[in-house]
C-alpha cells in the first residue's frame, strides 16, 4: 500500500502529463469537439463500481474519456462567447490553490490567501483607475459579481428611503426603480430576478447599443420623486463592443440621487490602457463595477471581480457573523463579506499570478491586442463578397452579416464544420450574424489570418 503522499504525487504526475498532452494540441487541433455529450455520456456512466480504484487510473480514465468531448476553448482561433484562454501563471496559481485547498471566506483562518487576493485587489483598483479605498470581491463569475454589486445597491437605495431590507426584507418594501440599457446583458436581469427587484425598466439606446442620455433623462422623469433607484450602465455591449457614456449618463442620475452600477464584465479592462480612455471616460464616476478576470485577464474559470465603491454597503449586504466564527475587525474585514458565499477557493490568487506575471505594461499591451486583432478580423471579413461588419470595432466584438438570414446561418455553420476556427452565431439589430469575440491572450497574427481564411471559405 502505498503512502498518501506517493498517492497523490503519482496522481499529479498524471495529471500533469494529460494536462501538458491536451496544452500541447490545443493551438493546432481543430476548434469544436468531435464527440457529443449523448455519446459520451456511456463513457462516464453505467453502475457506481462497488470497489475503490486506484487515483491515478481515476485520473487517467477522466482526460482520455473527455479528450473527444473537449473544445479548445484555450486555442487563437476560438472567438465564441467572450470567453478563451488562460495565462500560464494564471494557470499555475490554479493548480496551487486547489493544492493548497484553502477556504478563503475567513482571513485568521487563511491568512496566506486572504493578503494574495488582498494584494491583487490593490493592483486591480490602480490598474483600472477606481478608487483605492473600494471594497473588492471576487466571485464565481460576472453574473454573481453583478449579483453582489446590485446587492450593495438594493440595501443602499433601500436604506436612504427608510426601510432595513436585511432586517424586514421585501415585503412592503418601496418600490426599487432598475433603469437599464435595452441591449444589456441577460445576467443582469438574472441577478435583479435573484434579488427579489424583478424585471428592470428598458431605457432606449443608439445604434451601436449605447444607452442614449435623453431616454434615460426621460425615463429618470417618470420615477416618482425620492424613490429608490437604481441605474445599470454598461462597459463593452456583446455584439458591438460599445461603451455608455459614463460622464454624461452618471451626471444625469446623480440629480436623482441614484446608484450607478456598470457592468463591465468583459469591457471594464478598456480602463487599464491610455489609448483607450475615451472609451471609458466618467466611469469612475459609478457606486459599483462589475467584470470578470476570466474574459480579458485570461484566469482560469470562476474568476468575476465585484467592486463596491463603499466598503460599508457590500459588508452590509454580503456578509455574516456567527458566534462561531473568528470575525476580522480591521477595515478590510474578511473576504466573505464582500461575495455570496462563506466557504469558497482561493479565486483571487489567478488574478494576483496573472497581473505579476503581466506587469502594468504587459496588461496594457494584453488588452490593446485583443483589440487590435479584433479589428484586423474586420477589415478581413470586409474584404469577402457579401459579408458585412455592422458594428464599429471599438474593442474586441465583431458582428458580421451575409446578404440575409438564410445566408448568414449558412456561412456559420459551414465555419463551425470546417473547425479551424470557432465563431458564434447570434442575432443583432433584427438580423443573424456572426459574433466574434476575441478574449484570447495568445491570438496572433496568424491566428487571424487562418480564421478569416476559413470564414471566406465558408462564404465561397
Amino acid at each position: 500500500m502505498s503512502t498518501r503522499e506517493d498517492e497523490y504525487q503519482e496522481v499529479l504526475g498524471v495529471a500533469a502529463d494529460r494536462a501538458r498532452a491536451w496544452l500541447g494540441t490545443v493551438g493546432s487541433r481543430p476548434v469544436p469537439p468531435t464527440a457529443t455529450a449523448e455519446e459520451l455520456r456511456p463513457v462516464f456512466g453505467g453502475p457506481l463500481p462497488d470497489g475503490p480504484t486506484p487515483a491515478s487510473d481515476v485520473v487517467a480514465e477522466l482526460a482520455d474519456g473527455a479528450e473527444p468531448g473537449l473544445m479548445a476553448i484555450g486555442s487563437g482561433r476560438f472567438f465564441g462567447w467572450v470567453m478563451g484562454g488562460t495565462l500560464p501563471a494564471a494557470l499555475g496559481a490554479d493548480w496551487l490553490v486547489s493544492a493548497w485547498d484553502q477556504n478563503t471566506g475567513i482571513r485568521f483562518a487563511t491568512p496566506a490567501t486572504a493578503a494574495i487576493e488582498e494584494a491583487a485587489a490593490v493592483w486591480l483598483l490602480d490598474l483600472l483607475g477606481l478608487p483605492s479605498t473600494a471594497g473588492v470581491g471576487f466571485t464565481t463569475g460576472a453574473t454573481t459579481a453583478n449579483f453582489s454589486c446590485l446587492a450593495a445597491a438594493r440595501s443602499a437605495v433601500l436604506g436612504a428611503a427608510g426601510w432595513d431590507v436585511t432586517q424586514d426584507g421585501l415585503t412592503g418594501a418601496p418600490r426599487v426603480h432598475v433603469l437599464v440599457g435595452e441591449e444589456r446583458h441577460e445576467t443582469v436581469d438574472l441577478a435583479l430576478r435573484y434579488l427579489g427587484l424583478g424585471a428592470p425598466t428598458p431605457v432606449a439606446v443608439d445604434e451601436e447599443g449605447r444607452i442614449r442620455v435623453d431616454a434615460l433623462a426621460a425615463a429618470l422623469d417618470a420615477v416618482p420623486a425620492g424613490s429608490p433607484l437604481i441605474v445599470v450602465l454598461q462597459a463593452g455591449n456583446v455584439h458591438s463592443g460599445a461603451f455608455d457614456p459614463f460622464a454624461e449618463a452618471i451626471e444625469t442620475v446623480r440629480r436623482r440621487s441614484g446608484w450607478v452600477h456598470v457592468d463591465g464584465a468583459f469591457g471594464l479592462w478598456a480602463a487599464a490602457p491610455a489609448s483607450m480612455a475615451p472609451l471609458v471616460r466618467g466611469v469612475t464616476g459609478a457606486d459599483s463595477w462589475a467584470t470578470d478576470a476570466h474574459k480579458t485577464l485570461s484566469v482560469p474559470y470562476d474568476c468575476g471581480v465585484a467592486i463596491v465603491q463603499d466598503r460599508a454597503a457590500m459588508r452590509g449586504a454580503l456578509g455574516l457573523h456567527a458566534s462561531y466564527l473568528v470575525d476580522d475587525t480591521t477595515e478590510l474585514g474578511d473576504p466573505q463579506e464582500r461575495v455570496p458565499e462563506l466557504s469558497r477557493r482561493a479565486r483571487g490568487a489567478p488574478v494576483w499570478a496573472a497581473l505579476r506575471s503581466l506587469g502594468r505594461l504587459g496588461t496594457v499591451e494584453l488588452v490593446e491586442g485583443l483589440a487590435r486583432r479584433a479589428r484586423a478580423i474586420a477589415d478581413g471579413a470586409r474584404g469577402i463578397p457579401g459579408a458585412t461588419v455592422l458594428n464599429d470595432v471599438v474593442f474586441s466584438q465583431v458582428c458580421i452579416a451575409f446578404e440575409d438570414d438564410e445566408r448568414t446561418r449558412a456561412v456559420t455553420a459551414r465555419l463551425l464544420a470546417d473547425g479551424t476556427a470557432w465563431m458564434s452565431g447570434s442575432r443583432w439589430r433584427g438580423r443573424d450574424v456572426i459574433r466574434v469575440s476575441v478574449s484570447n491572450w495568445s491570438t496572433d497574427d496568424e491566428d487571424v489570418r487562418r480564421s478569416v481564411e476559413a470564414l471566406r471559405r465558408a462564404a465561397a
